[in-house]
């Protein structure tokens, strides 16, 4: 199971348990990925840490100063470490 990060700017447009479908964004030298539609994005990850699932299952939000956190689950493994 590999599990991400998003970031999320207003609260309840996901909650746990949901299913969410992610897309895939291109930078010169990485990739970061989108909670459709347009809910919440992920930080930047390397070629090595490419997501390959488009769909995930939101296991929690959290909340701190900085915003909403939420963390998606992936059925796939965790990316080798490099």
């Amino acid at each position: 199971m590999r599990s991400m990060l998003f970031k999320m700017e207003r609260d309840n447009l996901v909650n746990p348990g949901d299913k969410v479908t992610v897309i895939e964004g291109v930078l010169p030298s990485s990739f970061y990925y989108t909670i459709e539609p347009a809910v919440a994005m992920s930080a930047n990850y390397a070629y090595y840490e490419r997501l390959s699932s488009r769909e995930g299952i939101v296991r929690e939000i959290e909340h701190t100063e900085r915003g909403y956190f939420v963390n998606v689950d992936f059925d796939e493994p965790e990316p080798e470490k490099r």
